[in-house]
């Protein structure tokens, strides 16, 4: 199939890559953001596996991520006066290449061909019998071909094509929130993380600036996802009291431009697909934190672009790419199942226990297990080629 015109809403990572491919197998992809512009800042990113570089070089943009990776080393583990407890490795995080979100989308941007409508967002999706009729909060409504939700884990495409979401969230037991600040915080491409039970606060700094993020412990928040005050105060509620650096860093937060809230959570869907909708990404199949998203996502773009490009109707060509990811897609989300409990644990014997494995994991014969295992869960697909005009 091509020469099709599709909607794609989300212009973060998933929706950039999947029209980079649209548009090399000759469709014409549109990509609708909420967002004034490109999102800048965030959390680090990073790739691992043989299938997830694979992609990232055959879009011809391995090479500009790699130009622009952290370098990022060692995480110390501390106390509340600053002494080193353990490490934690940076092979355990950071991948074979690692990059910041905000640089990937940027990269990805200008690799994709699209037509891009910022400071938007869907509203309705009705579909045709040869189309789907979209209406938005402030363009005029449009038709499209098919139409892709790659617009994360509270993706409104997946609310319109599929309903009340509630109950395919699972919850992996934490909150986070991200942010950076000018100066390095005295790191050099390195960090430094802090924990009492139920939260942990880590600073890292790679380009002469500083991120930070918030993690505790919790069961699902109700709160209001466009209220900023309020997801700062929920942060501000469970570091109240606590020591070392954290005064220093919710003031911070609160001063910081590209504050970001979520939970660690995963997406649980029967289908990717609903009629002409598909998605794509978080919004689809999120896997929570350690379950490689950002190279999961990318895979996706590439295989749904792939599948569409070679089937000869949509509906087949979205159960194509369905059972070529739903595999890969199982061992991610099963690979960051307990992040919780390595990274807020509860007790204060649980963080002992934790930091002493860190401490002693350089001396253990199988200290490049945790390596190993990401590697082997980032490589469980194999791509399939796809003929490009």
């Amino acid at each position: 199939m091509r020469d099709l015109a599709i909607l794609i809403s989300g212009a973060g990572i998933a929706g950039p890559a999947l029209a980079h491919w649209l548009a090399r197998h000759g469709n014409h992809p549109t990509i609708v953001e909420r967002a004034p512009d490109i999102r800048p800042g965030g959390q680090a990113v990073d790739f691992r596996g043989a299938p997830q570089l694979e992609v990232l070089s055959r879009m011809g943009i391995l090479d500009p991520i790699r130009q622009a990776q952290t370098h990022m080393g060692d995480i110390r583990i501390v106390n509340e006066h600053g002494r080193r407890l353990s490490s934690l490795p940076s092979e355990a995080f950071s991948g074979e290449v690692e990059i910041l979100r905000g640089t990937l989308s940027r990269i990805l941007h200008d690799a994709a061909p699209a037509e891009y409508v910022f400071g938007d967002s869907i509203t309705t999706l009705a579909e045709t019998a040869d189309g789907v009729h979209v209406t938005f909060e402030r363009s005029a409504p449009r038709t499209f071909d098919l139409v892709v939700g790659a617009d994360g884990l509270r993706s409104k495409v997946r609310e319109l094509a599929f309903g009340d979401p509630s109950d395919r969230i699972r919850h992996l037991g934490m909150y986070g929130a991200i942010f950076s600040f000018p100066g390095t915080y005295g790191l050099d491409h390195e960090g430094v993380m802090y924990s009492e039970p139920a939260s942990c606060a880590t600073i890292v700094s790679t380009g002469g600036r500083t991120r930070a993020a918030l993690d505790f412990a919790s069961p699902p928040l109700a709160y209001d996802h466009h209220d900023r005050a309020q997801q700062e105060a929920l942060v501000e509620k469970a570091f109240d009291g606590l020591g070392w650096e954290i005064p220093r860093l919710l003031a911070q937060m609160r001063a910081a431009d590209d504050f970001y809230f979520a939970p660690a959570a995963q997406v649980v869907l029967p289908a990717y697909s609903s009629g002409r909708v598909a998605l794509l990404g978080d919004a689809g199949y999120a896997p929570g934190p350690g379950g490689m998203g950002t190279g999961l996502a990318l895979i996706g773009a590439y295989v749904l672009a792939g599948e569409l490009a070679e089937a000869g109707d949509h509906e087949t060509a979205f159960s194509r790419y369905e059972s070529r990811m739903r595999p890969y897609v199982t061992i991610c989300q099963r690979q960051a199942q307990g992040a919780d409990k390595f990274l807020v644990p509860r007790k204060k014997s649980q963080i002992w226990r934790r930091n002493q494995m860190m401490r002693l994991l350089p001396y253990m014969p199988g200290k490049s297990l945790i390596k190993r295992m990401t590697e082997r869960a980032a490589s469980a697909i194999d791509l399939t080629s796809y003929a490009t005009p």
